[in-house]
């Protein structure tokens, strides 16, 4: 008997501390959690990793983009990301002749170092609850509309006048649903430069079939360095600023990992809906999921076959195609995920505890009776239009290029009709900028494939109620080829320059030419129906749930006293911490957590755009010239930790019990991937590339050994 309770109570401790792995905390949380932190081998205090008064970590992360991770790792500004991070800027700046996406890059000096415009690098200065400013005169029985309205302008005046420097902005962000604020103050660096990226048979390996998938054998690193003007402060590219002095870098370990070491990821995690219901997760796995991968299917198909034709067409489209695939296999992985682990079961089990518990108590009765039968309610009303507005949303606004810029230019004209013809002179100028980013790697023959494919998703899975007139009739009277020939063949839409043009002239040229272009009519009456007969009465009720969901989130906070509740994620600084461990996808199956450049010869196939191998990496690989990188022989490629991440940690530091860059994360795994609505520790692990590899790869195969020289490279093991 006592022996049972001594195994009963190892069981508990041990479920306590896989659990203790789950979450994306702000680090001013972080007190809550370090004896947590601690119990798993953490030697850091709380102050190392975040602290406003001296230099900390949090010094050294800085959002990359507008999407990703980076951090600095040199005195002299030197910034690690993830290839797939830096695949935008690399393809842009590479050429047929340079090619630096094919063949990698590396400077040797910084007068080699490459400028990409509109690149930045925005650290973090401070984190400040601001949640009683913001709510103060709030009033939660207010009608939705007046209380966001009343909250924006309470944000509006707390932006304006928060004291900070000239160089810093200010902007104040939601968690918890809507129940709390906080003021982040941030510094964003708009000059940085490419330094060095291995060639994609590298950076990419594996591609679209390993991508979420393990054993993993991808080298996702790329390097770019922050450049400041002569006091060290934000600045736009001039041939005269300097390398950015940062207030504190991250010393690189390459002691390397074992099972069981504690692990920190510091990054920017874009966005989770952790405390969805379960009407909700239901909604997402057998609606809108299954619309989301048949519409990205067809687009696939199209640009797959067109990108193996030639080179031109595989560069120009790579960062397209690696944008739509990955939301497409996300898609499917997360909804056979939440089918495996029963997530509507299991969340139906958490509300009927939590409607036990209010019950339980008359307070909590009075104010959270009503919203989970409230929120059933609704999503049940609103199911079919999450459906409709996903086909819309995916088949015109985010897979067709043409339909997007239609869609763009018709803001345009929104902005001039209700605004006048100033504000349409005044913002044209950003709308341009943006659309010209489109053209440049646009084809319009390809789109005009993709669209005609996508109308054939379309009209096969839509109500005819809501395809507009004109696509209908097209469709019904010819097929979807030869309705896109006949579109794409008479637009201005389909040639950048013309529309560039006309977005930089009058505004009276503007809309008449618009209005005779039947491609932009056919796509702007398509978007005017679904905002008619959908949008409108959508919106109104979705807003009424998220009323009700930042309801919910207090009262689960105010019911279940002894759970701690971290925010979702929403782009904001967060700390996962985790520990170095494989794990067990299926029955008799256990994966180990690291993997080897053995596995990648294992999947080499010469002339592969997936699985080919540059000449120099066999060649080190045959020759065992691993320098100091090499573990008992071997070179260490990737591993797994427990760390709870998703997107925008992409090229996140993993840093080990000291502080020492050991990784950088950049993907999860398969059977994981529907941790973003429900998290379940023994299988949502995050692939890391180790820092071994890529200091290998930096180093025997880029011959950067000046960036090397410029590393700080530590043996906290060996001490």
């Amino acid at each position: 008997m006592k022996f049972s309770k001594i195994i009963f109570v190892l069981f508990l401790f041990t479920l306590q501390t896989i659990f203790a792995q789950e979450g994306m905390w702000m680090p001013n949380q972080l007190a809550q959690n370090e004896q947590d932190m601690k119990d798993m081998g953490m030697q850091l205090s709380i102050e190392d990793i975040y602290n406003l008064k001296d230099s900390s970590i949090k010094d050294a992360i800085a959002i990359f983009g507008r999407g990703c991770t980076s951090e600095i790792v040199s005195d002299k500004g030197l910034l690690f990301t993830n290839h797939h991070c830096g695949f935008d800027a690399i393809q842009s700046l590479s050429t047929m002749e340079n090619n630096y996406l094919r063949d990698g890059f590396w400077a040797k000096s910084f007068a080699e170092e490459l400028p990409k415009e509109g690149l930045t690098a925005t650290i973090i200065n401070s984190i400040t609850d601001v949640t009683s400013q913001v709510l103060a005169g709030a009033d939660l029985q207010m009608g939705m509309g007046d209380r966001q309205s009343f909250i924006d302008k309470n944000i509006q005046k707390i932006q304006k006048e928060t004291q900070k420097e000239a160089y810093q902005t200010a902007k104040v962000m939601s968690f918890y649903k809507g129940n709390q604020f906080f003021l982040i103050i941030q510094t964003v660096y708009r000059d940085v430069r490419l330094v060095g990226t291995p060639p994609q048979s590298i950076g990419k390996f594996g591609s679209d079939t390993d991508n979420w998938m393990w054993p993993r054998h991808t080298g996702d690193f790329s390097i770019f360095r922050i450049y400041a003007d002569e006091n060290n402060l934000p600045a736009t590219y001039s041939p005269s600023n300097k390398p950015y002095t940062p207030k504190h870098h991250l010393p690189i370990s390459i002691d390397g990992i074992e099972e069981g070491d504690f692990t920190l990821v510091y990054g920017f995690p874009y966005n989770t809906d952790e405390y969805l219901t379960s009407y909700a997760v239901k909604t997402k796995m057998d609606v809108t999921n299954p619309a989301r991968v048949k519409v990205r299917e067809a687009a696939l198909a199209v640009l797959d076959k067109e990108m193996r034709k030639d080179e031109a067409t595989r560069l120009k489209y790579a960062s397209k195609f690696a944008g739509i695939a990955n939301y497409w296999k996300f898609a499917i992985g997360e909804s056979k995920g939440l089918r495996k682990f029963n997530a509507v079961a299991e969340k139906e089990k958490y509300q009927a505890e939590f409607t036990k518990r209010i019950n339980q108590n008359p307070t909590f009765k009075a104010k959270y009776q009503n919203v989970l039968p409230d929120l059933k309610k609704l999503y049940n009303e609103v199911e079919n239009d999450k459906l409709l507005l996903m086909y819309n949303s995916e088949i015109f606004s985010r897979n067709t290029e043409m339909t997007m810029i239609a869609s763009i230019l018709s803001q345009l004209i929104n902005l001039k009709e209700n605004q006048g013809e100033e504000a349409f002179n005044m913002y044209k100028g950003r709308y341009a900028s943006y659309i010209e980013g489109l053209y440049k790697d646009y084809d319009p023959k390809i789109d005009q494939m993709v669209f005609a494919s996508l109308m054939d998703v379309y009209k096969n899975n839509v109500d005819e109620k809501y395809i507009s007139k004109s696509i209908l009739n097209a469709l019904k009277k010819d097929n979807a080829q030869n309705f896109a020939k006949e579109l794409y063949s008479n637009s201005i839409l389909t040639n950048g320059k013309k529309t560039m043009e006309l977005i930089n002239g009058d505004y009276i040229t503007f809309e008449k030419t618009l209005s005779k272009d039947k491609a932009y009519q056919v796509a702007i009456s398509q978007q005017k129906l679904i905002d008619k007969e959908v949008s409108a009465t959508y919106n109104k009720k979705n807003a009424k749930i998220e009323k009700l969901m930042r309801l919910y989130m207090q009262g689960q906070m105010d019911v279940f006293t002894e759970k701690k509740f971290y925010p979702d994620a929403n782009a904001s600084l967060r700390v996962a911490y985790g520990k170095v461990r494989g794990y067990s996808p299926k029955d008799a199956v256990y994966y180990k957590p690291q993997t080897y450049l053995s596995g990648v010869m294992e999947k080499y196939k010469p002339g592969d755009y997936e699985f080919d191998v540059p000449q120099k990496l066999r060649d080190l690989y045959a020759a065992k010239d691993y320098g100091q990188y090499a573990e008992n022989g071997k070179m260490p490629v990737c591993y797994l930790a427990t760390n709870h991440i998703t997107g925008g940690n992409s090229g996140s530091p993993v840093l080990d019990a000291h502080g020492n860059l050991i990784g950088l994360a950049f993907d999860g795994v398969w059977e994981g991937t529907m941790e973003d609505v429900f998290y379940k520790p023994e299988v949502c692990m995050s692939i890391m590339v180790d820092a071994r590899y890529v200091l290998f790869i930096i180093e025997k195969l880029g011959g950067a050994t000046n960036l090397i020289d410029e590393l700080t490279i530590v043996h906290p093991k060996k001490k």
